[in-house]
């Protein structure tokens, strides 16, 4: 039994590992999207080892109330699901600045925020140096009032990897 239990994991482990996920050593591009309003990001991604890498966006974002500049930095794991299909997930934080944009009159004040951010997503990379991802990254506020809630930001990226 113990023979069996041990082939088992040898075999179980090899298939891990001959099915990970190579990760771009580079990747820059565009993040489309925001929680309640339309945002735009630069978005660059860094390898930092088969399996992980660094995310990190630079941003606006563009509300009915008001306007916000934005950095975010995302560390995430990636697993392949078949081919060049994979999901992700991670965890971050995010700084900023925002004002409000249409002069309403509220308790709330411009200035700094802080962020801690989680993030889960799925991507496809293309034969080509294309990739592109679907990803959800709810936000919750720690210092300002920009986004004191948990806001749920749902975005589409394109990225050139090199």
């Amino acid at each position: 039994m113990k023979k069996i239990f041990l082939m088992s994991m040898l075999v179980f482990c090899g298939i891990l590992f001959t099915n990970a996920q190579e990760i771009s050593e580079n990747a820059i591009g565009i993040r489309f999207g925001d929680n309640d309003g339309f945002g735009g990001e630069i978005s660059y991604q860094k390898r930092l080892d088969d399996d992980k890498r660094l995310e990190v966006d630079f941003g606006y974002r563009n509300h009915k109330d008001y306007d916000a500049f934005k950095l975010t930095g995302v560390h995430q794991w990636v697993w392949n699901i078949d081919g060049g299909f994979n999901w992700y997930a991670g965890f971050g934080a995010g700084v900023g600045s925002w004002s409000y944009s249409n002069g309403i009159n509220t308790d709330k004040e411009d200035g700094l925020f802080i962020n801690a951010d989680g993030n889960v997503g799925i991507e496809y990379n293309f034969d080509s140096t294309i990739l592109i991802s679907l990803d959800f990254r709810p936000e919750i506020g720690i210092i300002g009032d920009y986004g004191k809630d948990t806001d749920l930001d749902l975005a589409l990226s394109f990225r050139y990897q090199f």
